[in-house]
């Protein structure tokens, strides 16, 4: 017997990780589902180069995967019921923090140059999850974040905004072997692989020819 009750839509949204442990530091839910989900995949051959011809038929790598989606914010629901007082500034703030070291980190930096130090190490940031449904949990770097406000309230605060974002996955390529984040890259290959054996291959004689 039906209970007529629908099942519960899951949220899209990016993860901050711990890059050794892979435990969630802050989760940035999507207010709504982006309507589209633009992928590329450029493959990595060996390629011809090197004269062999057998590497035409050779991958040195997974592909470079990326995502591109368009995430809308709105604030007009909170305004009513005499929230929000700051509008978008906090979602927008929250999202930006993902391409932006802490001020902390710049000033210990600034300090380090003014006293000589001749070489200062790049701010490890944490292990960046775009999550998008339980099949696809993978490991990202920001590559591309536009803002554009569409609309404002009597103090300039934005209160609709659509967020654009470029995401290249970060494969076994990129991270460290063992670590988290290759643990969860490879994962969401495997089930890939899953996936594509469902898939009822057709035959030769299909497509009209004989091999």
């Amino acid at each position: 017997m039906s209970t007529g009750v629908s099942p519960r839509t899951l949220r899209a949204g990016l993860v901050l990780a711990d890059p050794d442990t892979g435990a969630a530091q802050q989760v940035i839910v999507l207010q709504y589902n982006p309507e589209a989900l633009s992928r590329t995949l450029q493959p990595q051959g060996a390629g011809p180069e090197s004269g062999d011809r057998v590497e035409a038929l050779r991958l040195k790598a997974p592909p470079i995967e990326t995502y591109k989606l368009d995430a809308e914010l709105d604030a007009t629901d909170q305004l009513a019921e005499g929230q929000g007082q700051s509008g978008l500034h906090p979602q927008l703030a929250a999202l930006e923090m993902l391409v932006y070291p802490p001020v902390s980190t710049l000033r210990s930096n600034q300090s380090l140059a003014n006293a000589g130090t001749l070489e200062i190490v790049p701010v490890v940031t944490p292990l960046t999850l775009f999550v998008w449904g339980k099949t696809r949990i993978v490991p990202v770097r920001i590559m591309e974040f536009s803002i554009t406000e569409e609309a404002f309230d009597p103090l300039l605060s934005p209160i609709r905004a659509k967020v654009s974002l470029t995401l290249r996955v970060l494969s076994i390529s990129d991270l460290v072997p063992g670590s988290r984040g290759a643990e969860l890259y490879l994962a969401y290959q495997a089930q890939k692989e899953g996936l594509a054996r469902q898939f009822l291959y057709g035959t030769a004689q299909d497509l009209g020819v004989t091999l």
